[in-house]
């Protein structure tokens, strides 16, 4: 049980290449409007409030890697505890956006297109 709790870090440049070839989903688990001002490249925004009602949205397949706001966001791994206990196969990165941009990788962004304020 205790390597099952224990969440393997996941490389961002390969975690980048990965999902860029479809061998990997990474799931962003914060609220929709985090989502929307900036997220990883190829995320999906499935909330983890959500989650639990969306688990027919995630092919049992194909790898789950989530993350949240950062190392300390507990909403990913709460995910993977979830996604685990459900027969996913699931880890995460410690990363958030934050992370991702200091380390001079992309983020995307959809809040340009609704932002009217």
């Amino acid at each position: 049980m205790n390597n099952s709790d224990h969440l393997a870090e996941v490389d961002r440049k390969d975690l980048l290449a990965q999902a860029k070839r479809g061998e990997v989903i990474v799931l962003d688990v914060r609220p929709p409007e985090e989502f929307d001002t900036a997220h990883l490249p190829y995320a999906r925004s499935v909330p983890l409030a959500e989650l639990t009602h969306r688990l027919a949205e995630l092919p049992l397949n194909v790898e789950i890697v989530a993350y949240c706001r950062g190392p300390f966001c507990l909403m990913a791994d709460e995910a993977v505890k979830l996604l685990r206990e459900r027969g996913y196969r699931a880890r995460k990165t410690f990363d958030g956006v934050s992370e991702w941009q200091a380390a001079g990788l992309p983020v995307r962004s959809t809040a340009h297109a609704s932002a009217q304020a």
